[in-house]
């Protein structure tokens, strides 16, 4: 079997996804938290609660940034799991290699206290087993959470988003992977994408003062821009 996937992830690896037109970071103290004061928020600024923008990616309380946020304004079939799933995939994300995770599984506090990822897509180069090329050469990957506790229960999709080396590196992040990563999910989000008969497009809000610029308290000393896209995601 395992000779049998090698050529198969080789010749798809060209292929992309179909897309249609102590350390820890500490609570920002200048400004404001944010409240939207809608009746109905997209989201809640999990600093009101006691959480962060960070996620928690090892003992040491280092974290990777929270940097895309998909607002509860957006279509009710993608708050959902399964829409969650299909939108995830009509941007070019899957679940992992035949649903198999090595790593450490990273918690984040979006004001409900800390919860393990609900999530880990990666990038998918092509309709069948495109994950596992991404888990061997390295991609685009997200961790996602779904802000719906006691206090913070808006819905709200909160993604880290990232760009990592291959697996001879171990997956580290590639310089300036934060970014990177981010940008591709939102690029292709606010072009349009399908999934079975499903058309979305997105807008694209961003908010600086969530996150710290720099990399104080990030996942391998890598600096961000401190930049979170706040996207709506609309059906067609």
């Amino acid at each position: 079997m395992r000779f049998l996937l090698i050529p198969l992830l080789f010749v798809g690896a060209f292929a992309s996804p179909v897309i249609v037109p102590g350390e820890s970071q500490q609570v920002l103290t200048e400004g404001s938290l944010t409240d939207d004061g809608d009746v109905f928020p997209g989201w809640y600024d999990p600093r009101q609660y006691g959480g962060r923008f960070l996620d928690y990616a090892t003992k040491r309380g280092r974290g990777e940034p929270l940097n895309v946020i998909i607002s509860a304004h957006s279509d009710p079939f993608v708050l959902t799991e399964a829409g969650f799933l299909a939108y995830s995939q009509s941007i070019g994300f899957a679940q992992e290699c035949l649903g198999l995770h090595k790593g450490y599984v990273h918690e984040a506090d979006l004001g409900n206290g800390r919860e393990f990822e609900h999530y880990l897509h990666r990038e998918s180069y092509f309709p069948v087993l495109g994950t596992c090329w991404e888990s061997l050469a390295g991609g685009n990957h997200f961790r996602a959470w779904k802000q719906n506790g006691t206090l913070a229960n808006s819905g709200a999709w909160f993604l880290g988003v990232s760009r990592e080396k291959d697996t001879s590196k171990h997956h580290m992040i590639v310089p300036n992977g934060y970014n990177l990563g981010r940008d591709w999910l939102v690029e292709r989000a606010v072009a349009g994408s399908r999934w079975r008969g499903n058309w979305w497009k997105a807008d694209v809000e961003w908010r600086a003062g969530l996150l710290e610029p720099g990399k104080r308290g990030v996942n391998h000393g890598i600096e961000q821009d401190g930049l979170v896209a706040i996207l709506t995601v609309k059906r067609l």
